[in-house]
């Protein structure tokens, strides 16, 4: 498939993403979806759904995005279903190709297999794509634009909830009485897969609970250079 031309210089989209510094993410989301349309998708962990109640205010029907591991908890995925039925969504469930069988949660290929190769499908032929991450998650994300260039893709990259906190996400949450991921009452404030996430104890860092005996921080979607290729 032929991905669109690009719509926006790398110049012209850092200049956008600096005036949307003080925005709302909704005001964010307005843009996105206006200027890109049917060429956009949100790719979404369904860790909470703050993101997709925000996206479907603008678009009911936009495309989202959950990429089965075949690793996650019984929790996130019965949290998936729970999700699509309160929003209705216009759900994209990907599944790894057949040659991640031999590379299962924590091997060297399994991200790769299981979350970049299936998006990268997804996104071919898009313009853009929405992603739920935050600045406050990891060091490796503290520099990340609202909107950018994606070289990894190939298309624009939009992340409308980067300034916020945490806090911020749960407060509006609360505010819209939306469903919450079962795990986040157990300890678990970050979640991945179920073979290589624990339980963070109070006052550690969210994400501390991640990637368990593995040396990396990121799967690969966002940060190929920290190891896409090194577990899930």
């Amino acid at each position: 498939m032929i991905r669109p031309a690009p719509r926006h210089t790398e110049e012209e989209l850092k200049t956008t993403s600096a005036s949307f510094e003080n925005a709302f993410p909704e005001e964010i989301l307005s843009w996105a979806i206006a200027e890109f349309g049917r060429d956009i998708v949100l790719a979404c962990s369904f860790q909470d759904c703050v993101l997709i109640e925000m996206a479907t205010a603008v678009d009911p029907s936009i495309e989202v995005v959950f990429l089965d591991t075949e690793a996650h908890f019984p929790e996130t995925m019965a949290f998936v279903e729970t999700v699509r039925a309160h929003f209705n969504l216009n759900l994209t469930i990907t599944t790894p190709p057949a040659e991640a069988a031999n590379w299962p949660c924590g091997t060297s290929r399994c991200c790769e297999l299981r979350k970049v190769a299936p998006l990268s499908s997804v996104l071919a032929g898009k313009a853009a794509w929405i992603t739920a991450l935050k600045r406050c998650d990891a060091p490796t994300r503290s520099d990340a634009p609202i909107c950018s260039f994606d070289s990894q893709f190939g298309l624009v990259k939009i992340n409308p909830l980067a300034t916020w906190s945490d806090d911020d996400v749960e407060a509006y949450r609360i505010g819209h009485d939306l469903p919450a991921h079962p795990l986040i009452a157990k300890g678990y404030p970050s979640i991945g897969c179920a073979p290589t996430t624990k339980p963070v104890a109070p006052g550690d860092h969210p994400r501390s609970g991640r990637f368990i005996g593995m040396e990396k921080t990121e799967c690969g979607l966002h940060f190929p250079s920290s190891g896409a290729a090194s577990g899930s």
